[in-house]
């Protein structure tokens, strides 16, 4: 029993081997999980939280559709608080605020299974909604219109928030889903905070009326509000949007883009790009050479064997030069930002040349915490890691009441890129083992294997006596 009692105390030993290597496995450096790093020159020391303006090389690297693989970075190579904003965001400008077209609607179940009735609905030409009618099918009774149907079709600007209002009474708690559409066809879910709340007691009343989206904001034509408990809702009296300040001010950029010639059937022909980054495109522009007046359709998709969705048009490209003046077309705004991948552009003519494609946007900015040691860096290109969320857009709302209307984040610049992981960040890692579970299974048959070793020894040793 002796020999059984050691073997047993030096067992734990040669094994706590085995339970720290995937501590050791798991520890990697978050550098290592991005393609490239651009070191960050702030302007002054104590700014305490700064912006960044990307650059092209930013976008060029970044591979999420909503550039959560950009990240900054401390000395030490730990993530500090970032967020990424809309151009004129976070200056200290004030908000604009528009009302809203809505329509009111039934609510329809999350997997749209068993709602019973369809949307019918008219469009003017430039997308604004003139009417909207939910028609119940199948002999279905109509369930009641708690949900929202909102036009903002209207709007130029990113939406950062949407105000609700309604008339005061029964004590009101209530979340909604938000999901936004350019067509009223295909419905995207839109990332959002806030519930609705509307409580009294002792007099004292408490209100929330706001619905925020990130903050970069949302551009679409439509936007449907769905309560995730349909009896919980209130009727609503009004839609407000928070705007983002003009951004005019921003210079626009343009990608210039040559594609392919697909030559289709009854003599027409379609042009197919590829955009070498995440850009939040904006507008759109054809150039050709010499005189020429075509109409164009443009569309989009994010993956090379996607479905097409349709972004501008139809709408006439011209060029007339002539007695000495040189007119062309404006570029064509489009309805939401787009960072699709893959561009198409269709002519309803023959097309004289080939055309470049031009895709115009305003460079957004990175805002961070000067949390930890510097120096800093941005980092950018990962399909292993997301940035993590952060309440910025609330901690500078709050600055900014302490300190004043006016004050913003302090400026900082991007340094020369350099190279981290490379595309070795860029392949997304294998399927997670939970090396937890299995080294503990391990350890049990292990120690099972050695329990059953030294009884098998000691009964070698010490045979049962005869009977």
């Amino acid at each position: 029993m002796n020999l059984l009692s050691a073997s047993f105390r030096r067992a734990p030993r040669a094994l706590a081997w085995l339970c720290l290597l995937p501590v050791a496995l798991a520890s990697a450096a978050p550098r290592e999980d991005y393609a490239r790093q651009w070191p960050l020159q702030l302007s002054r020391d104590d700014g305490g939280a700064y912006r960044v303006v990307l650059d092209e090389s930013v976008y060029r690297q970044a591979r999420d559709a909503r550039l959560r693989d950009l990240d900054v970075l401390d000395g030490a190579g730990k993530p500090v608080p970032a967020a990424v904003f809309a151009p004129e965001q976070p200056l200290a400008r004030a908000p604009q605020r528009a009302g809203l077209p809505w329509f009111a609607l039934p609510a329809a179940p999350a997997d749209g299974a068993g709602a019973g009735w369809e949307l019918v609905s008219e469009v003017e030409s430039d997308g604004r909604l003139r009417r909207v009618e939910a028609r119940s099918t199948g002999g279905a009774a109509r369930p009641p219109q708690t949900a929202l149907l909102i036009d903002a079709s209207r709007v130029r600007s990113p939406i950062l928030a949407l105000e609700l209002e309604w008339t005061p009474g029964a004590a009101l708690e209530a979340a909604y889903r938000v999901e936004a559409s350019d067509d009223l066809d295909q419905w995207r879910a839109v990332s959002s905070s806030g519930r609705l709340i509307d409580l009294q007691r002792g007099g004292q009343r408490l209100v929330q009326r706001r619905i925020v989206f990130d903050p970069i904001g949302e551009q679409a034509r439509y936007l449907r509000l769905t309560p995730q408990d349909p009896n919980a809702a209130v009727p609503i009296s009004a839609v407000v949007a928070e705007l983002a300040a003009d951004a005019a001010t921003t210079p626009l950029q343009w990608r210039e883009l040559k594609g392919r010639r697909i030559e289709q059937s009854e003599g027409r022909v379609e042009f197919e790009f590829e955009l070498d980054g995440r850009f939040p495109i904006q507008q759109a522009d054809v150039a050709l050479p010499g005189n020429h007046a075509l109409e164009w359709r443009l569309s989009s998709r994010d993956e090379a064997e996607g479905h097409w969705v349709a972004r501008a048009g139809p709408w006439m490209a011209y060029r007339v030069d002539g007695e000495g003046v040189d007119d062309r077309s404006a570029a064509r705004q489009l309805a939401a930002t787009v960072r699709d991948r893959y561009w198409r552009l269709r002519a309803n003519g023959a097309v004289p040349g080939e055309p470049v494609l031009r895709l115009g946007y305003r460079p957004e900015v990175a805002v961070f915490l000067a949390q930890g040691a510097p120096p800093y860096a941005l980092v950018a290109g990962s399909a292993r890691t997301t940035r993590a969320d952060s309440p910025l857009a609330e901690l500078i709302e709050t600055l900014r009441q302490r300190r004043g209307s006016d004050w913003q984040p302090a400026e900082a610049s991007l340094g020369a890129a350099a190279p981290l992981a490379g595309d070795a960040a860029l392949v997304p890692p294998a399927p997670k083992r939970d090396w937890r579970s299995w080294t503990l299974w391990a350890v049990l048959v292990a120690g099972a294997l050695i329990v059953a070793g030294f009884a098998f020894s000691l009964l070698r040793t010490n045979p049962p006596p005869a009977a």
